[in-house]
């Protein structure tokens, strides 16, 4: 397979930070993302976040979340969502696991944007095969690549797929010479419950989940195979961790000036 070809890159130093959170709000989960960003110091151990979310949505950077989204509706329901600091479309959360990485970019010898991520969702690609799902690249799968202000409903060339169908979604950003990465596993989606709120075509029919594909897995049984996974593929071990006084404060911080605020959930206004 193309990803284990790529043995030139190595991830230095060999041990990772690793945070579990657990399920948290829409708001609070980015809130946290931000806070461990911004507070990562030159020679801090890379992080692994590890976390879930209460029955909500997030919406990318970028996307226009008035177009795809009945926000008066999600309103009336009491689901909240929230505007992520990376790219990508709307997409559903509830019934995932997520993951959150944060590294300098000097880790990954300079190497390009597209490069990198496909080499950092190897481990995605590890974990998916201990589930028994052979899970590939759009662009390896040969599907039609197009895009969508709602996530599950569009395909990019690196959008993991399997028997056809995509499979989350991953996202990067590059900050302050560090690279950010986080995404989505599915282990199931509530269509019933989330399809309403849509406006535009929502992908959530098409959509692979774990459950749909034959692999269901608790929360805890996913996290430990993607912690297993990981360490496996990039040859490192993870020590477990805790958020730190200056972080705590610094996700207060984001989540009372920012993501609690419509100025950048809906705007886009930092």
């Amino acid at each position: 397979m193309a990803l284990r070809e790529k043995k030139e890159i190595t991830i230095k130093p060999k041990i990772w930070r690793l945070i579990e959170t657990g399920i948290g709000s829409a708001e609070w989960n980015m809130a946290v993302d931000e806070a461990l960003l911004r507070n990562f110091k030159e020679n801090d151990l890379p992080i692994l976040r590890l976390y879930g979310w209460e029955p909500s949505l997030s919406v990318g950077r970028f996307s226009n979340i008035c177009k795809c989204v009945d926000l008066m509706k999600l309103k009336k329901e009491k689901l909240s969502y929230v505007r992520r600091m990376t790219g990508g479309g709307v997409l559903v959360h509830g019934g995932d696991l997520s993951y959150t990485l944060i590294l300098p970019q000097k880790s990954l010898r300079g190497k390009g944007v597209k490069e990198s991520y496909r080499y950092l969702c190897g481990f995605l690609i590890r974990l998916y095969e201990k589930l028994g799902q052979n899970a590939l690249f759009a662009c390896d799968a040969q599907l039609e690549v197009g895009h969508s202000d709602i996530c599950l409903a569009g395909n990019e060339a690196y959008d993991i797929v399997i028997k056809g169908s995509k499979m989350g979604g991953n996202a990067q950003r590059y900050s302050r010479n560090l690279l950010f990465q986080h995404g989505s596993i599915p282990i199931r989606l509530d269509i019933v419950r989330f399809e309403p709120f849509f406006l535009e075509d929502s992908g959530l029919e098409r959509a692979a989940t774990l459950e749909r594909l034959g692999s269901p897995v608790t929360h805890e049984q996913l996290s430990e195979l993607l912690i297993e996974s990981f360490c496996e593929v990039f040859d490192v071990n993870v020590k477990a961790d805790n958020l730190r006084s200056s972080e705590e404060k610094c996700v207060r911080e984001l989540l009372a000036d920012k993501y609690s605020q419509g100025r950048w959930n809906i705007d886009a206004e930092q």
